[in-house]
């Protein structure tokens, strides 16, 4: 059987928060599950108000938000150069796509 391969859209901030407890839950009931958490949206400046280290090492932030938004991304996130693009490729390569 292939890998899971799951991708959260957060782009919200209870969008976040759901997508945060949606990412535990599968790696605790798949472990060996690939999850991202793709936060755009007003998600971008919760992720950075409320940082979260069981979950950060899945969260990207669209930088294109960033961007619009003013917001500086700290050291220890990640970001992408365009949620709607990343979304986009990885549900191409097969990723499961579920909106938080």
């Amino acid at each position: 059987m292939s890998t899971l391969r799951v991708l959260l859209h957060a782009p919200t901030a209870d969008g976040l928060a759901r997508a945060r407890r949606n990412a535990r839950n599968l790696i605790k009931s798949r472990p060996g599950a690939e999850v991202l958490i793709i936060a755009n949206g007003g998600a971008v400046a919760a992720a950075l108000a409320e940082p979260d280290p069981d979950s950060d090492g899945w969260l990207r932030l669209c930088r294109n938000t960033l961007n619009a938004q003013g917001l500086d991304k700290p050291a220890g996130l990640e970001e992408v150069e365009a949620a709607v693009v990343t979304l986009a490729e990885l549900q191409a390569d097969g990723w499961a796509y579920i909106r938080a």
